[in-house]
Parts: C-alpha cells; sequence; structure tokens
C-alpha cells in the first residue's frame, strides 16, 4: 500500500486562513452545531462536478444542507439487497434519522457523467458497456432516460434534455422508497427538480404538468 503523502501547501494555507477568519469569526455557532447535533432543512443530491456548489447557489449557512454527492446526481431504484448503497444510505438516514422536510435533487448542464450515458447509449463508448466499469453501471440507471430523449435530432439538445431527465429519474426513484413514499404521503416531505446553467447562471425548477421552468 502507497503511503499517504503531505497535504499539498495551497490547502493548508487556505485552511489557517479559513481558521483564524471565518472559524473565530463565528465560533459560537461551530460549537453549537457540534454539540447539539446537525438539523438540516433540506438534503441536496448534487453532481460531484466540481463546477457545481450548492451551498453557494442559495447562500446555505453550514449545517442549514444535507449533503451528498454522486456521478450525476442520481438516486437508484430501490433495491434492499444487502450490497453496498451510499445514495440510498444517506437518503435514509435524511429521511428517518435527520428528518429532513425537503429532498433537492440537482442537475446541471455540461454534466460528464450524462455525457456518457448518452455516449454509452448511442454505442460510441464501448469501455463504459463493460461490466467492470462502475462509471458505467452507475449510469445504467439513466438509460430510460435516455430512450425517451433519442428522438431528439439535435445533439446538443439531446444532451440537455438527458441532463434534465436525469434529475426527472431521481425524482421517480425515490417515491419508490417506502419510507419517502410514506413522509410524502403524512406531508412532512417534499421532493424538488432543480437544474442550473453553469455558464450562464440559470436555474430551472421541475414542474410534473409542465417540465422545467426557469426559477
Amino acid at each position: 500500500m502507497h503511503a499517504a503523502k503531505p497535504l499539498p501547501s495551497y490547502l493548508i494555507n487556505r485552511y489557517k486562513s479559513w481558521k483564524t477568519t471565518t472559524y473565530l469569526e463565528n465560533e459560537a455557532w461551530f460549537r453549537r452545531l457540534a454539540t447539539e447535533g446537525q438539523h438540516p432543512r433540506a438534503m441536496v443530491i448534487a453532481c460531484c462536478d466540481s463546477r457545481v456548489n450548492a451551498i453557494s447557489l442559495f447562500g446555505a449557512e453550514q449545517g442549514e444542507f444535507f449533503m451528498h454527492r454522486n456521478i450525476a446526481s442520481l438516486v437508484p431504484p430501490f433495491n434492499p439487497d444487502g450490497e453496498y448503497h451510499g445514495t440510498s444510505a444517506a437518503v435514509e438516514y435524511a429521511v428517518t434519522g435527520l428528518g429532513v422536510a425537503h429532498i433537492i435533487v440537482l442537475g446541471h448542464s455540461n454534466c460528464g457523467g450524462v455525457a456518457g450515458c448518452h455516449d454509452m447509449c448511442a454505442g460510441t463508448a464501448p469501455q463504459l458497456e463493460e461490466k467492470t466499469s462502475f462509471v458505467g453501471r452507475w449510469m445504467d440507471i439513466l438509460r430510460p432516460g435516455y430512450d425517451r430523449v433519442k428522438d431528439i435530432d439535435d445533439e446538443a439538445s439531446r444532451r440537455r434534455a438527458l441532463e434534465k431527465e436525469a434529475v426527472v429519474i431521481s425524482l421517480e426513484n425515490l417515491t419508490g422508497f417506502p419510507f419517502i413514499a410514506e413522509a410524502l404521503d403524512s406531508g412532512l416531505l417534499s421532493l424538488h427538480g432543480l437544474w442550473t446553467d453553469i455558464e450562464e447562471g440559470g436555474l430551472e425548477h421541475y414542474v410534473p404538468e409542465t417540465g422545467f421552468q426557469p426559477v
């Protein structure tokens, strides 16, 4: 096993700057979060993409969002097979442990994971079809979405539509979790689908009757 390397100096410098400014200016709040535990109002399921920052997008305070990030902001179908399910575990804890009032699925433009799914389904990324591809098998979740948009002639429009399908499919899959269905029926939880244009700074909200609409 390779030994861990020292932390890059630029990260050390940034940490020290944060500790002497942001932390010291809000020390009482940080200590309160530590001693009283977290009570986030919402869970945000976002993409791993470094260009997407839900905390910054909504001006959220520390402790306000329970964050989960994965490739393409996807939620898999409910499947209690005893295997490893990181996203499903995070969703379960958010709803049954933390009692969040909202789950927000946040998709975005220029998503590499969605592009990979598009190319895999179109037959131009055979490496993602391999059983050994973690990315490919994860993006299988989005295959039904590709079937919905594959007849769009313009490729750029088709890819953007698939990015939004990722949000819709995740919302659909969330409703298949029994504890989520129960929370929805009791009025204790609401689901929200968002898509952000990282170039233009735009934000769209999914409305089942009409599709994605600008916020």
